[in-house]
């Protein structure tokens, strides 16, 4: 058809185990029973196990039919099993128009009857801007709504006015549009539009050989001087011919090689997610290990006999344990499978699909445009659509998505740099709307509103709201303030108050109250409230010993770099030049800072579960070995304790070199009670700290580069309240990296 757009389905065909958890309970159902010869019993116990794989690798199991999915074309939205058959339609004819929620993102069909509610575009295998483009082009309208399917009211009845143009039917669902996502969808549509009627654009050519040069004045002995590029290729390449190389070391989450390509500007860059670890034929080493580990215990029980029931218990217990194992193996090689993108100018090759050993290969003539966000894949173990980013969708020249590309693992920048370097006309979504901090005015007294010109002063001993004569109408005496804390949030210098008991019970940025950091942190000392600016006494700190530095050197030379408030690179000095640095800049281990242990509440967690394994282990222990060391009773009434013991004791070993976390303004570091460093990072390669709300993993601590990548996983859970307050005293940034908006330095000091 001209315009037809397919719903993702899983792959079909893969070799699979049929009803392995049915099988696996028959399995330890006769491992139970005193089957006689012993011989017919294991025989029976290995039959069953191996069923499930025998019939996953028959060549009528491995042709399994395809899922069912979604279509959308000109005959309708249809529902298609298999074999082709249609399992729900709405005809075209009968279709008046199609609106989205955008707070659950359900798909409702509007007719002349009413509506119906068909489901989330995710489940339907859609994106939404395909799913846009696509209805547009066949002529059905298509509203984005901004609410919940459940939010649609109902419709008046008989006597409800007959829809009239395209805003008609929305009007009466009882839910306003939602103009801004329709209006990104509209926008991408026209970058599509474009990037289809206008000529291909070819990559840059790399600049020619040039001579060899001298090297600059001041360079290194062996250095080689950068060839210039042409001014043509310079204006045409959106960015210099090392970008990708740049990026690629910068990042660091895929690996980038070059290798020539003849016919093509430029050579073909090759990305790839990082091996899994552990690799695939280690997973597949372990679960078949497991299997035959299983198998040997088996048949070693059958040779000492099965007449008592621990026996076979055993036996049943290591082969449920072997069926497991080669499971688990199975689930994890098919989650561990790497994607590679080779990317010319002639086109794009991926490998590295789930369930599809070919590589998919796309002619660069083919492809109009190459849309890079958030997507849809199929889930590797149910073959279900599940979020992905970054995704990749290929449009040809009529607006026909033509292809779904894996692209989960890889970093979305050095991908989206990789394809424009090439020739290739990449619609990145729109811009994200800028985060802004969690902190609100709700704490603000309602007299600050009430006062015109109003701004907090130092009055008396303590703090006062002044109006703009001058005149103080409010006052908070000096036995009411615990501590007052200046420090930098998102940029902005803020103020917070602490009671006697040392609770917090205001906050507010000094734009709002109408005084400057400076003033405010000397006016307060000099009446002698309790003030603290970590950030500023850390400057000063640092400016002291550079100087002192200086002056206490024996050579004459350049003098050290002066730390950045802010805690990023530092300056040089007024007076030196931009050699080496003779001074050497705190590290995050050794940096003045606040150190973070685990809760109390997650290790006394860790210590019940350690004792709860050990329990375990003893009381299979005692199933399992009690006929032969006296009895279950008798063994079980020693190994419970000892289980105890060794729970505790083990524990406490670990738990004396726990990690802990050490937030500074020279950055972050994960350093044992005994000094032991595990990892740390300066500044300039923190981008954000904060939870990971990932859907491919339980939420986690983690630390992010600036372009976004997770650097570091932190392996136990801190205080968040004490960790978002220590990042904020040393000016660390909270939460995940905004590549659209960088987050500028703090104010000056």
């Amino acid at each position: 058809m001209e315009h037809e757009l397919v719903g993702l389905r899983g792959p079909g065909g893969r070799w699979r185990p049929v009803a392995a958890g049915p099988f696996a309970l028959v399995a330890v159902a006769l491992a139970l029973l005193p089957i006689r010869p012993v011989w017919l019993w294991a025989a029976l116990i290995a039959v069953v196990a191996a069923v499930p794989w025998a019939l996953g690798a028959a060549p009528e199991a491995r042709r399994r039919r395809p899922r069912p999915y979604w279509r959308l074309s000109a005959e309708g939205l249809e529902r298609v099993g298999r074999g082709g058959l249609s399992l729900t339609r709405y005809e075209r004819s009968r279709i008046e128009g199609l609106a989205i929620t955008t707070g659950d993102g359900v798909l409702t069909v509007l007719h002349r009857f009413g509506r119906t509610a068909v489901g989330t575009l995710d489940s339907m295998g859609m994106e939404p801007l395909p799913f846009f483009v696509t209805a547009r082009r066949l002529g059905v309208p298509v509203h984005l709504l901004d609410g919940d399917a459940a939010d649609l009211a109902e419709q008046a009845g008989e006597e409800a006015p007959e829809p009239s143009g395209p805003d008609g039917a929305a009007a009466d669902l009882g839910l306003p549009r939602h103009h801004a996502a329709e209006q990104r969808l509209l926008d991408q549509e026209a970058a599509l539009l474009a990037a289809a009627h206008e000529p291909p654009r070819r990559a840059p050519s790399p600049a020619p050989d040039l001579p060899a040069q001298s090297p600059p004045p001041g360079a290194l002995p062996g250095s080689v001087a950068p060839a210039p590029a042409p001014a043509a290729a310079a204006a045409s390449a959106p960015s210099s011919p090392s970008s990708d190389t740049r990026t690629a070391a910068s990042s660091g989450a895929a690996p980038v090689t070059a290798a020539g390509a003849p016919g093509t500007g430029r050579e073909p860059v090759r990305l790839a997610t990082p091996a899994p670890l552990p690799s695939r034929r280690r997973i597949a080493l372990l679960g078949g290990l497991s299997g035959l580990l299983g198998a040997v215990m088996v048949a070693r029980i059958a040779m000492e006999g099965t007449g008592g029931f621990g026996a076979r218990l055993a036996a049943g217990c290591w082969a449920l344990a072997a069926i497991t194992g080669m499971l688990a193996a199975r689930r994890r090689m098919l989650r561990a499978t790497r994607i590679q993108w080779t990317i010319s100018g002639d086109g794009i090759e991926v490998r590295g699909r789930p369930g599809v050993r070919e590589a998919l290969r796309l002619p660069a003539g083919e492809i109009a445009a190459l849309v890079v966000g958030p997507g849809l894949r199929p889930d590797p173990l149910t073959g279900e659509p599940r979020r992905a980013d970054p995704a990749v969708l290929a449009f040809d020249h009529r607006l026909r998505l033509i292809a779904r590309l894996p692209a989960h693992g890889l970093d979305a920048f050095q991908l989206t740099h990789a394809l424009d370097d090439h020739g290739h006309r990449v619609v990145t979504p729109g811009r994200r709307p800028p985060r802004t901090p969690e902190y609100g005015l709700d704490g603000l007294p309602e007299i600050f509103a009430q006062v015109p010109g109003g701004r907090l002063v130092v009055t008396d001993g303590g703090l006062g709201w002044a109006d703009a004569a001058g005149d103080v109408v409010l006052r908070m005496p000096e036995d009411r303030l615990g501590g007052i804390e200046l420090l930098t949030i998102a940029g902005h210098a803020w103020v917070r108050l602490y009671d006697a008991d040392g609770e917090e019970f205001f906050a507010a940025p000094l734009s709002a109250l109408r005084i400057a950091r400076t003033d405010l942190r000397e006016s307060a000392r000099r009446a002698g409230l309790p003030v603290n600016d970590a950030e500023y006494d850390a400057y000063l700190s640092a400016a002291f010993h550079s100087a002192v530095a200086t002056l206490s050197a024996p050579q004459q030379g350049p003098a050290p770099a002066v730390p950045d408030p802010s805690g990023r690179a530092g300056r040089a000095a007024p007076g030196t030049g931009d050699g080496e640095e003779s001074g050497e800049r705190p590290s995050p281990v050794s940096a003045p800072g606040a150190l973070l242990d685990a809760t109390r509440r997650s290790r006394l967690g860790t210590y019940l579960v350690s004792v709860l394994l050990c329990e375990m282990v003893a009381l299979l222990g005692a199933v399992w070995l009690g006929p032969d060391l006296g009895g279950f009773l008798v063994t079980a009434s020693w190994s419970l304790p000892a289980g105890v013991v060794i729970g505790l004791g083990g524990y406490w070993l670990y738990d004396r070199d726990r990690a802990q976390l050490r937030v500074s303004s020279a950055g972050l570091a994960v350093v044992t009670r005994r000094g032991r460093v595990e990892w740390d990072l300066v500044r300039e390669r923190v981008g954000g700290v904060g939870i990971d709300e990932s859907a491919d993993r339980m939420p986690r601590l983690v630390v992010w580069s600036p372009a976004g990548r997770v650097l570091r996983q932190v392996g136990f859970p801190p205080d968040l309240e004490e960790l978002r307050r220590a990042c904020e005293r040393y000016g660390l940034p909270w939460g995940p990296p905004d590549a659209d908006r960088p987050a500028p330095p703090p104010p000056e000091l």
